[in-house]
């Protein structure tokens, strides 16, 4: 007879799954609390809630879906602003979704000539009918269109800073507007690198037209502004003649007040008796040149007689 060894290290027990499972025997099952709503709910329907298929990430997605008012985006992007399960998770429960009926993504071109992608929630989706192919054999279903990779967001260009200001002429004429947008193309013929574009130009024509009414003449202003530049790259020249425009502006010429002409009274002309204007009576400008020139009368010769 076989003898039963005490110090024998007992078998382990086979372990049954509807006693050694976690979950079975300490779970009572779920208990409803429910309250009416009268407001505010949407109606999600068991198919859904209950699907087979479907995770729990596009089972969420889909009552969410269901849940927003017409218009509200629901691209990748929005809703991985929305929730925290990021891009991956949500365009693969996207795609879940689209592969049993409950989202339709179509391409439309709005009236401005833009494609844009619209997304069509389906609370009930109906069967769909398999497709067949030659051979009566079942068509593979079609794959969903793979999302289009997310667009790098455009960084905003730097604003240009202003340019500094220059001064302002009394009256710019278009003859003196025309000789300072003269002088200001001139400049890259002395140094490339004054070359300025036709916007600046526009800055600093009237801080040329300053300099011109001042007396100073286009050539005294080129020279102004070429004379002395540093040898180092210029970045911005316009910047650099706005400085210079401003900062050497020459003083105005001095005041020259106008002398009044004199204005003498009219005369007659003792001889012609004809008017003019003398400061005293006596003979007009053309009798007093006429009288000039007379000859005394003991060498004037007699008139119709030649000399022989």
């Amino acid at each position: 007879m076989d003898t039963e060894n005490p110090s024998a290290q007992a078998p382990a027990p086979s372990r049954d799954r509807a006693k050694n499972h976690p979950s079975r025997g300490t779970s009572a099952g779920v208990v409803h609390d429910n309250s009416h709503h009268s407001t505010h709910f949407t109606v999600i329907g068991n198919h859904l809630a209950q699907h087979e298929a479907l995770s729990l990430t596009a089972i969420g997605l889909a009552t969410h879906i269901q849940s927003l008012p017409a218009g509200s985006p629901v691209d990748i992007r929005s809703l991985a602003r929305r929730f925290p399960e990021g891009t991956t998770r949500i365009a693969a429960a996207l795609r879940e979704l689209e592969a049993h009926g409950y989202v339709r993504r179509n391409r439309e071109r709005t009236a401005a000539g833009h494609v844009v992608t619209r997304t069509v929630s389906c609370n009930r989706p109906g069967t769909v009918r398999p497709r067949r192919a030659s051979g009566n054999a079942e068509a593979p279903p079609p794959r969903p269109e793979p999302e289009p990779p997310p667009r790098r967001a455009e960084k905003p260009k730097a604003r240009r800073r202003a340019l500094p200001s220059v001064p302002q002429p009394v009256y710019a004429t278009p003859d003196l507007l025309l000789t300072a947008v003269g002088v200001l193309s001139g400049l890259r013929r002395a140094d490339p690198r004054l070359l300025i574009s036709a916007t600046d130009a526009e800055h600093l024509a009237p801080g040329v037209v300053a300099w011109l009414e001042r007396d100073v003449p286009p050539e005294a202003v080129h020279r102004a502004l070429t004379t002395g530049l540093p040898t180092e790259p210029l970045h911005r020249p316009a910047s650099l003649l706005a400085h210079r425009l401003d900062a050497g502006l020459p003083p105005l010429p001095p005041f020259r007040p106008r002398t009044p002409a004199v204005v003498h009274p009219m005369q007659n002309c003792d001889s012609c008796d004809h008017g003019h204007r003398a400061p005293e009576p006596g003979l007009c400008p053309p009798c007093t040149s006429a009288a000039a020139g007379r000859v005394p009368h003991d060498t004037e010769e007699p008139r119709g007689q030649l000399t022989p």
